[in-house]
């Protein structure tokens, strides 16, 4: 039985995905040429799973790359911003020593956190 053009778009494009480690699905018009993004968006491919997922493997391993890469860093802004990225809200609130609370009533509250005096 022969693919349907959906399908076979499918599998071109999770091919250029995996190969090209593709992480947003505009970005792979730049390497397909199968079909146009239009044709894409008419036969909703940005909405089938196989391609979420494989997307969204890319995304997380280049993000966890890049997390253990400013770990290692010896950049002092590279290593907070991955801080930032894997710490608690606690932890984050501590190292802006400013906390900005969105209430339910359209208040802002600003509490800024100062470090206690040593005796």
């Amino acid at each position: 039985m022969a693919k349907s053009k959906k399908q076979r778009y499918e599998e071109e494009i999770l091919e250029v995905i995996k190969n090209k480690k593709i992480m947003r699905f505009s970005h792979v018009f730049a390497h397909y040429t199968g079909c146009s993004m239009s044709t894409a968006y008419n036969h909703e491919l940005e909405k089938l799973e196989s391609i979420k997922e494989a997307l969204k493997k890319n995304r997380s391993t280049a993000t966890n790359y890049l997390i253990q890469k400013w770990i290692s860093s010896d950049n002092a802004t590279l290593n907070v911003a991955a801080f930032k990225l894997v710490c608690s809200d606690e932890e984050r609130q501590k190292l802006n020593q400013q906390n900005v609370d969105l209430n339910h009533s359209g208040n802002i509250d600003y509490k800024v956190i100062r470090p206690k005096d040593e005796d």
